[in-house]
């Protein structure tokens, strides 16, 4: 097996291939399932300063090709995760951690951002500035290039020697103008994309299936719309991109190196197919040369 070790800003970890947001909660739940320790890392479920119920049930509703989901970003706050789970990370330092946080003001960032500076067991932040399951735009300042760029800034200013990648979403036109805004802010990396939102209803009720009507798309039938953005991020930007959104196969991975991506998450299969993120790995360490061809080839000029 070959070195698939990849560099993301100050961090390097030991391959491109990580587990997304929201799929195995803090990191720990998935360990019965797949050896965390043989992956890239593990982005937790998001983090808010104070605990939050998330939505009404039902929160996931299964669907042909996907799921639509809409949690609210229902977490135990920053408190107990500081003091309760990243405890837990810090005894498995084999294990890399990205941290999703969210936040409502820039006084929030900042003081999130202050927090986990002086601590261990984590290899950074992803911000999650574009979810579609909340109310209102406090949390989803993703669709300004202004405040991704500034929030980019105060938060990698407090973090200077951990990995900071923004999320993007997919639910505007011109993804490229968000991703050079967090490259320009000092983000390390574009983490592309997040949920489509969608809708779906039910028949008997006539009303929508969830109580907010609207929630968040993924899964193997949004594979082609991430592809595309992370193809428009990759020409956009210089920083590495992490490619999210339909990997269902080894193939459907290898497509993200294909569209620019350095690295990506794997999300909705593993619900059907936890073994998925190992396969990858394998089968990139086979061949880790193509990995690096890719890479070498989205970077060039004519790509």
């Amino acid at each position: 097996m070959g070195d698939i070790s990849i560099q993301i800003g100050p961090v390097r970890f030991k391959n491109p291939v990580f587990i997304a947001s929201g799929i195995c909660g803090y990191a720990e739940e998935y360990s019965p399932l797949v050896n965390l320790s043989r992956l890239g890392g593990v982005v937790t479920k998001t983090i808010t300063m104070l605990p939050r119920a998330g939505n009404l049930p039902p929160r996931i509703h299964e669907m042909p090709h996907g799921m639509l989901n809409s949690i609210g970003l229902e977490n135990v706050g920053l408190d107990r995760y500081v003091n309760e789970k990243l405890p837990q990370l810090n005894q498995r330092p084999d294990v890399g951690v990205m941290v999703s946080v969210a936040a409502e003001t820039e006084d929030e960032f900042i003081k999130l951002a202050e927090r986990f500076a002086p601590m261990d067991g984590y290899a950074g932040l992803e911000l999650n500035l574009s979810c579609p399951n909340v109310k209102g735009e406090a949390l989803d300042q993703g669709r300004n290039p202004q405040l991704v760029e500034k929030i980019s800034r105060i938060v990698k200013e407090r973090i200077p020697k951990k990995s900071l990648w923004i999320k993007v979403t997919p639910n505007i036109t011109d993804v490229g103008t968000v991703a050079r805004a967090a490259e320009q802010g000092g983000a390390d990396a574009i983490a592309a994309v997040n949920t489509l939102v969608g809708i779906d209803f039910d028949l008997e009720t006539g009303k929508p299936v969830f109580a907010r009507g609207s929630a968040g798309y993924s899964g193997p039938a949004i594979l082609p719309i991430a592809l595309q953005k992370v193809w428009e991020c990759a020409k956009a930007v210089s920083i590495p991109i992490v490619g999210i959104g339909g990997i269902a196969t080894i193939d459907d991975a290898r497509k993200f190196f294909l569209a620019g991506a350095t690295a990506i998450q794997v999300g909705t299969s593993l619900y059907n197919d936890p073994g998925l993120p190992e396969r990858i790995v394998d089968a990139l360490a086979e061949n880790p040369e193509w990995m690096r061809a890719r890479a070498r080839a989205s970077a060039s000029p004519a790509a």
